[in-house]
């Protein structure tokens, strides 16, 4: 909710939208949220720049190699640090900017396939509650986005 917030234009979008699709009924329900493409565009984002988890679950390297120039031996403890992967520059344009549209394309997402963006982990280690997460982070903003009209304090600037 503070990323939608910040960009109010984004808010009005992801509102419109919820409140389109869902035209007065009393309450949001899980058969509601098929179309709500913006919806989850701006949770992949959130996502991207709010992982829950920054640090994956360690790792620890099953051979001696070779990463970025550093030695890693052996049975060395690895962290990822999916929140500075997340927002790096060399796999982001505005890496630090709140930009939901740059998942439109849908050729980056959250299942694992794409080491830049990892927010549940990847592989065999991923995050086993993930497809429900989903659903229930669609639910909660979506009856958020359709029951309240938020904004920021009067004189606070985004």
């Amino acid at each position: 909710m503070s990323e939608l917030m910040r960009n109010p234009n984004v808010m009005r979008k992801a509102q419109a939208e919820v409140r389109e699709n869902i035209k007065g009924k009393p309450n949001v329900t899980e058969d509601d949220l098929a179309d709500l493409k913006y919806l989850r565009l701006v949770i992949k984002e959130t996502l991207r720049l709010h992982p829950s988890v920054p640090l994956l679950l360690p790792r620890e390297s099953t051979e001696t190699s070779k990463v970025l120039g550093y030695d890693v031996p052996k049975g060395t403890t690895v962290f990822v640090n999916t929140w500075a992967i997340c927002r790096d520059p060399k796999y982001w344009d505005a890496a630090e900017e709140f930009k939901p549209e740059r998942f439109e394309s849908g050729s980056v997402d959250f299942k694992g396939t794409n080491f830049e963006y990892t927010p549940f982990g990847a592989g065999r280690r991923i995050c086993p509650g993930m497809l429900f997460a989903q659903p229930i982070m669609e639910l909660a903003l979506a009856a958020l986005l359709y029951h309240f009209d938020r904004e920021l304090p009067h004189g606070v600037k985004p």
